[in-house]
């Protein structure tokens, strides 16, 4: 190892990445899916055994754990300067219900590897380095996504947190309790220098492009919007046509509608329904209820804001046609972020100095760095994944890109970091 005026050497300075990959794929085994991936949904018995193997494995490497009332596990390495502000490096372990073995997961496992490659290279620094898991980041389970680092950034109470429920009415409050991984310490009060987040790209972006490296200059900004749609419960079969109130085709018409308005605001924008129930969900029953989400995204506020808007409009006049009563709650946003320009002019000196392809990128997804972002400079690394697909128990990476980005990642942090020589 060699360091010269603060900058780490790029020809020795590198994480295990087998033993990333080892990590990786021993987290992999705690909520097995039913398709190779995962199901370790939020609050979950196994979102608490992930939660136990990764702090057995922090512990190991020398971390200390603060956890905070919405369960944020914050494991720290300690600097030669404990009184500065830390850098942290964090993403999620909580996963889809058919979510992948790398989705947040790479994030936390990686942010483990840099600190224990550090230790493995004797290398010091001066600020502290904090690998965090931030709990609820899929907002599967309670919806909306992010939600407990939305109460650490401010945009979200703990009360509205802790009031948020799953389809089978238990609380995110509860739930939390239940498990045994809520802490004492106040949400939000920690000091943060800079804050990395590395995850796969989740878009085929990258694949394509044949690069190794993504640095995320932006997010896009987003609409979450239930529809509550009320007709009438009625036979199929002895129900006539010009008689019926069917919230099943108001739900199919709105459909209809969201992907016509994304269109319209192309380019970069994208709409689409994911979530759908009708109700009571019967073969012979004309649907009386129809609850659905519809994900608006777009890195242009002003678009985002239309589509919005023009949905509501179309949705109201859809409803009115057919008779229905409508609903329209939002149930999670954003604005689009623009990540912190120093540290994204760090991550691509940090991909040129190791000679790994790259290339700027915005998020497609949501994370929890896009409100992290609200309260400390922050950035995020991306690495492919095959096809683009993630939300899918079929996910892929390969352990060459994993470890790339980890690189990536070392070089980065250790810059803000500062080492000691």
């Amino acid at each position: 190892m060699t360091v010269a005026s603060g900058v780490v050497s790029a020809a020795n300075m590198k994480i295990d990445g087998d033993r990333l990959w080892d990590s990786l794929m021993q987290m992999a085994k705690v909520g097995p899916g039913i398709a190779g991936g995962n199901n370790r949904q939020t609050l979950t018995d196994a979102d608490a055994e992930g939660r136990r193997l990764f702090q057995s494995w922090c512990e190991d490497a020398g971390m200390t754990m603060g956890l905070d009332r919405m369960g944020n596990m914050f494991m720290r390495h300690e600097g030669t300067e404990p009184d500065l502000d830390p850098v942290y490096i964090g993403s999620h372990l909580d996963t889809q219900p058919t979510g992948g073995k790398y989705d947040g997961v790479l994030g936390v496992l990686a942010g483990l590897e840099v600190v224990r490659s550090i230790r493995d290279m004797g290398v010091r620094t001066r600020r502290p380095i904090v690998v965090v898991n931030w709990t609820n980041e899929e907002g599967a389970r309670f919806a909306p996504a992010m939600l407990a680092s939305g109460v650490f950034a401010g945009v979200l109470t703990e009360d509205y947190a802790n009031s948020r429920k799953d389809a089978e009415g238990k609380s995110f409050g509860e739930e939390l309790d239940r498990i045994g991984w809520r802490g004492t310490e106040d949400v939000g009060k920690r000091p943060i220098h800079a804050m990395f987040e590395y995850h796969i790209e989740q878009g085929p972006i990258l694949e394509a492009e044949g690069k190794d490296i993504g640095v995320v200059t932006h997010g896009q900004g987003l609409w979450w919007l239930q529809v509550t749609l009320t007709g009438k419960d009625a036979h199929t079969g002895s129900t006539p046509m010009t008689m019926r109130v069917n919230a099943g085709l108001g739900m199919a018409r709105i459909t209809e509608a969201v992907h016509r308005i994304a269109m319209d605001h192309q380019p970069a924008a994208v709409g689409a329904v994911g979530q759908a129930n009708v109700y009571p969900n019967s073969r012979n029953v004309i649907p009386g209820k129809a609850v659905f989400t519809i994900d608006f995204r777009s890195p242009d506020l002003e678009k985002l804001t239309s589509m919005r808007a023009r949905l509501e409009a179309e949705a109201a006049g859809i409803a009115k046609e057919l008779g229905l009563g409508i609903e329209i709650e939002p149930v999670g946003h954003f604005d689009p972020v623009t990540f912190d320009p120093a540290l994204v002019a760090s991550v691509r000196q940090a991909a040129e100095r190791l000679g790994h392809s790259h290339m700027d990128i915005i998020s497609g997804a949501g994370h929890d760095a896009c409100w992290i972002n609200k309260v400390a400079p922050t950035v995020m690394i991306m690495c492919p994944c095959v096809d683009g697909l993630s939300h899918n128990e079929a996910e892929q990476i390969t352990p060459q890109w994993a470890a790339a980005g980890g690189d990536v990642l070392l070089h980065a942090v250790l810059d803000a970091a500062e080492i000691v020589r």
